[in-house]
């Protein structure tokens, strides 16, 4: 699954309908700059304590991992996830170019508080933007893996080392 901001959106739209010629090029269908076109390999991963769950979750923290995700992928194991970690709060959106899995995503805000779930259809390119301005964290799962474990809404997501913020944004040893 891809993450993207709305201004960066426009400009990709904006971008990609201006370099569009306007008869088909021939040969094989060129694919837009940035977009990726294969998995990603297993990403460092962190164990996450969500109500009495726990799971093994990889950690999307670069631009490229983010803007991966769960691209290309064709299995997930029932209690893994994958976390992206953003520098900072903003109103997440995310889509699912390329991802086969059924996903259920949680938008997390900076003090690790799932604030909204939502169900993901796979190859669906319709964004899902988040109702709220401060996401900082997204959690996907496999489709109804919230609802199946009773994790609603308000829960609070921490790490073995602590919260989200200590284990991403404190400098170690503080």
């Amino acid at each position: 699954m891809k993450w993207f901001a709305a201004p960066l959106v426009l400009v990709t739209l904006a971008l990609v309908g201006c370099d569009q010629p306007s008869t088909p090029a021939a040969g094989p269908a060129a694919v837009p700059p940035g977009i990726p076109t294969r998995a990603q390999g297993r990403l460092q991963k962190a164990r996450l304590l969500i109500g009495s769950k726990e799971v093994i979750a990889e950690l999307a923290v670069t631009a490229e991992q983010v803007q991966t995700g769960m691209m290309f992928r064709t299995n997930m194991a029932p209690d893994d996830g994958m976390l992206f970690v953003f520098g900072q709060p903003h109103q997440a959106s995310f889509w699912m170019k390329n991802t086969y899995l059924p996903l259920t995503t949680a938008y997390i805000d900076p003090e690790g508080v799932i604030r909204e779930i939502h169900d993901f259809h796979p190859t669906n390119e319709v964004a899902v933007v988040a109702g709220i301005p401060d996401v900082q964290y997204v959690l996907e799962m496999n489709r109804d893996w919230f609802k199946s474990n009773n994790i609603p809404v308000g829960t609070r997501i921490a790490t073995e080392r602590g919260s989200l913020r200590d284990a991403f944004f404190r400098p170690k040893g503080k």
